[in-house]
Parts: C-alpha cells; structure tokens; sequence
C-alpha cells in the first residue's frame, strides 16, 4: 500500500478509506475475499510472503500498512505484510498491538502501521522510523503515503482533498479520484532518494507502468454499524482485472478487544 486518505470521526463511528496499492505486477496476488484460513477477515492476499495490506473483520478490526521510502528498496528479516494480517487476525487492542509491533520494529523495513477497532471506536498509528511514535488518532482527515502520517507530498495532499469533497456513499466518484494519474510539477517533488524520472512517475495519485504501478484501489466506509468495502484490481498500463465488493452489519455485541 502506497497511498492513502482517512476521514476518521470517532464520535459518530464513522471511517471512510481511500487507498491505492502500488507494487511489482510480478508479485503474486491474491483479489480481496474473505480468507478461507481466517474466518471473517476480508482482504487481498500477497501469495509470496502471506500477507496482506489493508483489511477488514466482521468485527470491525481494520488495519493498513504503507512502506516507507529510504531511496533504494529496503528488505527486512519480517515481511511488513503480517504486521496487517496479525491485528486482524488477533485480540490485542489497537495500542497494545502497536505497543508490540513496534518494540520489535527493527526486524522489518521501514513501515506505517494502522490499526483500529470500530466498535471502540479507536485508530492508531505508529511506525519504526523516527516521527512513528504511536498515538491515537482524533477526529479529521488524514494522509499516508511513503514518508511519515500527513507528510504533505502533492498526491497525498491532493487525495486529501478529494476526499474531504467527496460526495456521501459516491462509490464512482471515489474510484475516479484514486484514477488520478496526474504527475507533480518538479518544484513540488519531494526528495526521497530515488531518481528524478522515477520520483515523478511516483507523484501520481495513480501509477501505470509495464513492471510497476498501482494494482489494488479501495474504497472503505463503515457508518452506523455498516461496513460497505470495494476493490478493483489493476493491471499492467492500469488496466482493469476484476472488482470486488462486500458489505455487512458490524456484530455490535462482540467482545472488547482483550488488552496484552
């Protein structure tokens, strides 16, 4: 997951996720289902390492994950994938898993890390690079790409305003601003230690390439105890593979998060 725009209002429970995936079209990949091997957990699969980038339970455990860029790509002993999957999967609370992840940040490369609860009514963030520190996030709208929560590169403050003029439940109008292929002026660039041809073909919003590009865009909102959550997967040139959809009623009686 590369890019990202959260409007969070935990008064009201309410959470809207625009996100992009960028990867390697070689990498193996799984579209977003319910996984067959961890009974209401819905997300896309990364087949190579396990894991996954953004997901969703029944229950209401949302988690996403971008890299952090350091110039050359960065390998770590740990795929970042499971760091998603593990709070989906598990029972900790949003900060105890944070608290846990991050004490053992040094075996992953650089990461953001989300995780939240929709019936607590609670996001995080943290990461393993300096600026990560985990905190709990209030009400407002947030950016995430490839540097630190709300760094201002151009895509990441421009899908921030997209959203904030989203129309409600405009499923189209979402998918149209995560199409967003329009490239940053040069001034603009941030300087994350990669070229300068590639550092521009990275300030889209959207990213086509033959060998690299955006390959899973999400639309996530969950109100009054409904989540409503699409992907469409995307090919080499951007072309389209398949679109995914569910939508279901939070159990609104589940047992809170145990705390370790």
């Amino acid at each position: 997951m590369c890019l990202m725009a959260i409007d969070w209002q935990p008064a009201s429970g309410h959470l809207r996720v625009l996100a992009n995936r960028d990867e390697f079209h070689a990498r193996p990949t799984a579209p977003a289902g319910w996984w067959p091997d961890s009974p209401g957990l819905w997300a896309g699969r990364d087949l190579q390492a396990g894991g996954t980038w953004l997901g969703v339970t029944r229950g209401g455990r949302f988690a996403a994950l971008t890299n952090f860029r350091e110039g050359a790509p960065q390998s770590g002993k740990r795929s970042r994938g499971e760091l998603v999957s593990g709070f989906l999967a598990g029972e900790h609370s949003p900060a105890g898993y944070l608290q846990r992840v991050l004490a053992e940040g040094e075996g992953y490369a650089g990461f953001n890390l989300l995780v939240g609860d929709l019936l607590s009514r609670e996001l995080h963030y943290g990461g393993n690079r300096p600026g990560g520190e985990p905190r709990p996030l209030q009400a407002g709208i947030y950016g995430l790409s490839n540097g630190l929560l709300n760094t201002p590169w151009p895509k990441t403050v421009r899908l921030k305003r997209g959203l904030a003029a989203l129309p409600h439940d405009d499923d189209s109008a979402a998918l149209a601003l995560l199409s967003d292929a329009t490239m940053a002026p040069d001034a603009a660039l941030p300087e994350t230690g990669v070229p300068l041809e590639l550092e521009r073909r990275l300030s889209s919003v959207f990213i086509t390439g033959d060998n690299y590009g955006t390959r899973a865009q999400t639309v996530l909102v969950a109100e009054n105890g409904q989540v409503r959550i699409l992907e469409q997967g995307r090919g080499a040139g951007g072309s389209l593979l398949h679109r995914r959809q569910a939508d279901w009623r939070l159990d609104m009686q589940r047992t809170a998060n145990s705390q370790r």
